[in-house]
């Protein structure tokens, strides 16, 4: 082969083939910039649009307000007419064992109850409001009372591994409403049915333990006055007796009266003589109550009298001291109009951005594919 049949053979037809492709890799911010900055309209009214969107969802959106209480065990304070009666107890031997942090406890537990909860909102008027214009079925009603007791909650504010940091024991009650102003009224309403509860249980019991005292005291009584008259005719009965043996003795004047020494008898007595013996069998019979000559009966019976007296018509307890009452809402639980409206907003500044990148992304393909092809 010559020289120039190779040189003919080895030339190339460089305009035939396609210029190299730019590297993948690399990006133009500059490109994209100006992308953007030339479909600014439609970025701008995307994210209008999405704004506008987010902000009716904020009107559609359930409204839910909460209020707050936040209380502590009851204070010595409050307790001084119940402690004072407290001492009367303990001086008559009553078992009442009561203590400010039981009966803060025992609130506790009464409040987070589920069936006590259930039973106040089937007859609060708050639920009623919510099912009015409808026909009342029960189940619907229980529907609607186990979807309100959900949103009334007990928080125990002092953790516990803090427990033994924390100055003082406290909770916050809390319950959620479509209103500020139902917030405060359930929750205040449902803490004093709560308190109420606490207050009556709590007297019952003491009141259970006075009942359970006097009658303990009465039933003794009634074995003492049995015990007394059953000594009593007892008694009769041998001066009887001893009456009988100084007649049948001769014995009328009391034996150590005329310096006498006589053996008495151990069954019997005869040492008053008859005289004696007859005027002390008089005054036996003559007793028209058995307690008149025992200081221990009348002393019981003063003591049954002294527990019967008791009342506690005019004492109030009080199971907490509130640290925060029932609050009402100035805030609704969630994020604000404002920042749902931005937030809509930058989402469709995003959505259009990505869409106009994507679809220029489209046209610069289909603009390197067309050489290609051709």
């Amino acid at each position: 082969m010559s020289a120039m049949d190779f040189k003919k053979n080895t030339d190339l037809d460089f305009p035939h083939y396609a210029i190299p492709a730019a590297n993948t890799k690399e990006i133009d911010l500059l490109g994209l910039l100006h992308v953007l900055l030339a479909a600014k309209k439609r970025i701008i009214a995307i994210a209008f649009t999405f704004a506008l969107v987010g902000l009716v969802i904020t009107f559609l959106m359930p409204q839910k307000w909460t209020s707050k209480a936040v209380i502590t065990p009851a204070e010595q304070t409050q307790w001084n007419p119940l402690r004072q009666m407290m001492v009367e107890l303990q001086v008559l031997g009553v078992d009442a064992k009561i203590s400010r942090p039981d009966v803060f406890n025992l609130f506790i537990k009464r409040f987070q109850s589920q069936s006590l909860l259930e039973e106040y909102m089937k007859n609060s008027p708050y639920v009623m409001s919510q099912l009015k214009g409808t026909d009342i079925d029960p189940l619907e009603l229980h529907r609607a009372v186990v979807n309100i007791a959900e949103k009334m909650t007990a928080t125990d504010n002092v953790q516990a591994k803090d427990a033994d940091k924390a100055p003082y024991v406290s909770w916050t009650l809390s319950f959620s409403a479509p209103t500020a102003g139902d917030a405060q009224t359930v929750l205040d309403g449902y803490i004093d049915y709560i308190s109420r509860m606490v207050e009556q249980e709590t007297m019952q019991n003491i009141r259970n333990q006075i009942v359970l005292k006097t009658k303990e005291v009465q039933q003794q009584l009634e074995l003492d006055r049995v015990r007394l008259t059953n000594i009593h005719n007892t008694n009769l009965q041998r001066l009887n007796y001893s009456l009988e043996v100084a007649n049948a003795a001769g014995i009328k004047k009391p034996v150590y009266s005329n310096g006498q020494a006589v053996k008495d008898d151990p069954d019997y007595s005869v040492a008053l003589g008859a005289d004696g013996i007859a005027q002390k069998l008089q005054i036996e019979k003559n007793l028209k109550d058995i307690s008149e000559l025992n200081a221990d009966f009348q002393n019981r019976e003063y003591y049954l009298t002294q527990l019967q007296k008791l009342s506690f018509k005019d004492i109030t307890l009080e199971p907490f001291k509130y640290q925060l009452s029932p609050s009402m809402p100035v805030k609704k639980d969630g994020p604000g109009k404002a920042l749902i409206v931005l937030l809509a907003g930058i989402l469709g500044g995003f959505f259009a951005c990505g869409s106009v990148l994507l679809r220029d992304a489209m046209r610069s393909r289909d603009a390197l594919l067309e050489p290609v092809a051709e």
